[in-house]
């Protein structure tokens, strides 16, 4: 592709992380002289895939762009599903979890399906699930499965190595261990040739001219077996280093829970003859009481949750923001998270001769390099949020019956951003905003201000612009007790008037610019929403 030299020249200072990770991998290149760059992401299809896991593939897939801003060697990314590990416990989100009890500790892919929908195993369809979205958002990846790559022979020179290195993978994994599971480790796992089961048993013996390895099986005899042809895998610490061995791994990045077991990975990489990739490890998520999200729990957010009320630009933007550190992944990161990814794909328009800034920008990452134009209008989900309120709307064409009269010019094919995050809008109110919903009853001289408000935008033609009617909110909020002495000495107004306004007219504690609210929904119908506020008709009985 061609490279923009100012926007190259930019990336090789820009502080943002994705080319801060995307510089060490420039300098990986130089001293290796690699002419791919392997880019991974691994998926444990135990449980459905959950927003995590898709963050996990697009903050890689944040660095591998930035990467190739700076550097023109080719690159891939390798969504690797670790779907022959052992069931070890069964989902609380499977439909009917005692059905799958007799498949504990079998391989995820020899689990039968427990949802429907032609998928030969339990494996087979989380990785569906997985792949649907990553599709539907676009990323460029090859997927892999673990099943796959180790039945067909893809690890089997690997695996030959690891039984040549036994001793001293051994060596770096039972310091790690306590005494008991010393006693029967073994970094290969046999599949029993009785049960199917992944077996977790000590090794007899071990051969690698012959390439087997000995163990006693669940019915007590001893068998010796083949390590090659999805026969055993390896234990998944061990696993991590054989994979980027055997693939030529360069950068993977992974949760805070793996940071303290990174250096074995790293170790038996380098036992097995490679180069350790480069990594990025981020903070985990946690959900609305702070727990760590878990797929086996189902906590937290899923994929098409978020997509259910907001579009996947703000997902990706979350992801991108401040990925080393905790965040609640919940319901309520939604609205700001769809307004903030406005307002920097706006702000990227007019970064156009600024590329440091362009490359700070997070819409940058999120599309690649190449963000779409925005639309016009200046509505945020925040005012559909507190429009779909007062309004009383119940389908989207009600919603857009406000928005036509405050700009003509919009319309759904003009402004499908805005169409979805309409419908959006409906349903996040309905579900979130509305049962929270709590009107207060003005007090005397809030009453008498909010009058005074009426009267004022009153004097106002019907299409004032949002600035003219926040100054006439101004003006009327510029009295006691709302007023607060700015810095220059002049006489503000205090967030006491506002916070009034969002609580006794929407029913909330906070609430968008009421100038572009009051703009939207219409002078008119504000004045007769005062009137209804003041005469008590919108505040709960107590």
């Amino acid at each position: 592709m061609t490279v923009d030299p100012a926007l190259r020249a930019a990336a090789e200072t820009s502080k943002a992380w994705p080319f801060e990770e995307a510089r060490k991998l420039v300098a990986r290149v130089k001293r290796t002289g690699k002419k791919e760059v392997l880019f991974e992401t691994g998926y444990g299809p135990s449980g459905l895939p959950h927003i995590g896991t898709f963050g996990e593939v697009a903050r890689t897939t944040m660095v591998r762009r930035a990467f190739e801003l700076l550097c023109d060697i080719p690159t891939k990314l390798l969504c690797f599903s670790d779907d022959m590990d052992g069931m070890r416990k069964i989902p609380d989100t499977v439909p009917d979890p005692a059905a799958l009890k007799p498949y504990l500790h079998m391989p995820l892919t020899a689990v039968p399906n427990p949802f429907g929908g032609g998928y030969k195993s339990f494996g087979d369809h989380n990785n569906a699930m997985l792949r649907r979205f990553l599709d539907t958002f676009g990323f460029q990846y090859e997927f892999a499965s673990a099943t796959e790559y180790y039945k067909s022979g893809k690890f089997d020179a690997m695996l030959i190595r690891a039984l040549e290195k036994f001793d001293d993978i051994m060596a770096v994994m039972l310091p790690t261990l306590g005494e008991e599971r010393q006693a029967t480790y073994s970094p290969f796992l046999p599949i029993s040739p009785t049960s199917g089961r992944v077996l977790y048993v000590p090794m007899k013996k071990v051969d690698a001219k012959a390439g087997t390895i000995t163990f006693t099986d669940e019915d007590g005899s001893d068998v010796t077996m083949d390590v090659r042809g999805g026969r055993t895998k390896l234990q998944w610490k061990p696993d991590f280093g054989m994979r980027w061995a055997a693939l030529g791994v360069d950068f993977e990045m992974f949760g805070k829970d793996h940071q303290t077991n990174a250096p074995i990975y790293d170790r038996i990489c380098e036992i097995l003859g490679a180069e350790a990739p480069e990594h990025y490890v981020y903070e985990l998520f946690l959900d609305d009481v702070g727990q760590k999200i878990s797929k086996s729990k189902g906590n937290g957010l899923t994929i098409d949750e978020w997509l259910t009320y907001a579009d996947p630009e703000s997902l990706a933007l979350f992801m991108y923001n401040k990925p080393r550190e905790a965040k609640r992944l919940y319901f309520d990161v939604i609205p700001r998270a769809v307004d903030d990814y406005g307002a920097f794909l706006s702000a990227y328009q007019r970064q156009a001769d600024k590329p440091v800034d362009r490359l700070m920008n997070p819409v940058w990452h999120i599309h690649g390099g190449n963000p779409p134009a925005p639309e016009e209008g200046g509505i945020s989900f925040a005012l559909l949020l507190n429009l779909a309120a007062v309004a009383n709307a119940h389908d989207k064409s009600a919603l857009w019956n406000f928005i036509r009269r405050y700009q003509p010019q919009l319309s759904p094919e003009t402004h499908p951003r805005l169409d979805l995050l309409a419908k959006h809008a409906l349903r996040y109110f309905d579900d979130f905003v509305k049962p929270k919903k709590q009107y207060r009853p003005p007090a005397e001289d809030e009453a008498k201000a909010l009058a005074d408000l009426a009267e004022a935008l009153s004097t106002l033609p019907a299409q004032s612009s949002p600035e003219d009617i926040q100054q006439k909110i101004y003006e009327v909020g510029r009295r006691e007790p709302y007023t607060v002495t700015q810095k220059d000495g002049s006489v503000g107004v205090g967030q006491g008037w506002f916070n009034m306004l969002y609580q006794v007219l929407l029913g909330e504690e906070k609430g968008p610019r009421f100038g572009s609210f009051v703009a939207l929904y219409g002078i008119d119908n504000t004045r007769a929403l005062i009137g209804r506020a003041v005469k008590g008709e919108l505040a709960q009985p107590a």
